[in-house]
């Protein structure tokens, strides 16, 4: 077990010092969870692979997995990636810092380890102040996916990641709650029609807006995962908690009537049962409820923490409702279909 340096760092007062101690860290080629405005990230030194090799062994990742490389200025995607088109340029000139991913032409500098054998590399440049700090003091561009075990649902809180990944990391810097609470949207930027691989906070519409037409993966849709995964979370189960999880989709009403019906038949068998749904719906279920949201924007904000929190009350089955598919809508449910192992009730 590793001996984990943790510190407390307020967003609007940072603590220059502490940074700089966890900076250093990183700089040796150690490893380091601190927050961005999606999730916690774990991060090592992108161009180091003895550095990168740390994370997947701290999350227990497949090592075909890529990683994000998260830098804290523009111009620093000049240093990793090659064919930088204008389209990605208005997107960055619009969206960074902030929750978009893109993926370009790697240079040699990248290590493969760190681009999951691919000769590709995703870059994003977070808006969190603490995020970008840290880069900035270590000197390096920073590789980090969602600070949790592989497989389990992404942390949004502090506490969370403290939780899991104390004793498997060599550093963590606990702060606020993340903003968005989805991890960021990744787009495919090395073809004429830019393609997103991974749905988040910054939509297709808004991306439309000002480049054209933007695809979207056929696997986001579908069941089944890609043979050679461009971005992290097209792969492999993710977002799952130790119980079972069902999407129930249809009418309100018969959403309602038919989740609570399931759970009166579970718990007849002594499973505990725990629904997610709107706030405005709250009231009207059996077992253990969480409200996630007024709106998708808040849904999208609680969606990791609230399978956390079942996890910690011991549900055996989840049920949650559907949401729109557009959107935000859409990250939300991309999520929540890899979290249920694609298990979905049609009404």
């Amino acid at each position: 077990m590793i001996n984990t340096k943790i510190s407390k760092i307020d967003e609007s007062n940072i603590d220059i010092e502490e940074i700089r101690k966890h900076a250093k860290l990183l700089s040796e080629g150690d490893t380091v969870i601190f927050p961005t405005e999606t999730v916690y990230g774990l991060g090592a030194n992108a161009l180091d692979e003895d550095a990168v090799k740390k994370i997947y062994e701290a999350k227990g990742r497949p090592s075909d997995n890529p990683l994000i490389v998260h830098i804290c200025e523009q111009d620093e995607v000049n240093k990793l990636a090659t064919d930088i088109n204008e389209k990605a340029k208005v997107l960055m000139d619009e969206f960074w810092p902030g929750p978009l991913t893109m993926i370009f032409k790697k240079k040699e500098i990248v290590p493969q380890r760190t681009s999951g054998g691919l000769d590709t590399v995703a870059i994003r440049m977070p808006s969190n102040p603490i995020a970008r700090e840290i880069i900035r003091q270590s000197g390096v561009p920073i590789a980090a996916p969602s600070a949790n075990i592989s497989g389990r649902p992404s942390p949004t809180k502090g506490k969370h990641v403290c939780d899991e990944m104390n004793g498997r990391v060599n550093g963590i810097i606990v702060a606020g709650d993340c903003d968005f609470g989805l991890e960021s949207t990744v787009v495919d930027m090395t073809s004429e029609k830019p393609m997103i691989l991974r749905p988040g906070s910054v939509t297709k519409e808004q991306m439309e807006l000002l480049i054209g037409e933007v695809l979207i993966d056929p696997s986001i849709e579908g069941k089944a995962d890609v043979k050679k995964a461009k971005a992290p979370g097209m792969k492999y189960t993710h977002y799952s908690p130790n119980g079972d999880v069902f999407i129930v989709r249809g009418e309100d009403s018969k959403v309602i009537n038919k989740i609570n019906s399931l759970i009166v038949e579970n718990e007849k068998k002594g499973l505990r049962c725990g629904v997610m749904c709107l706030n405005k719906n709250k009231e009207n279920y059996k077992g253990e409820v969480i409200g996630l949201g007024d709106n998708l924007e808040e849904v999208g904000s609680n969606l990791f923490n609230a399978l956390i929190e079942m996890d910690k009350k011991e549900m055996d089955i989840i049920y949650s409702e559907a949401f729109s598919n557009h959107g935000v809508g859409r990250a939300i449910m991309n999520r929540l279909m890899k979290s249920a192992g694609y298990k979905i009730i049609e009404l």
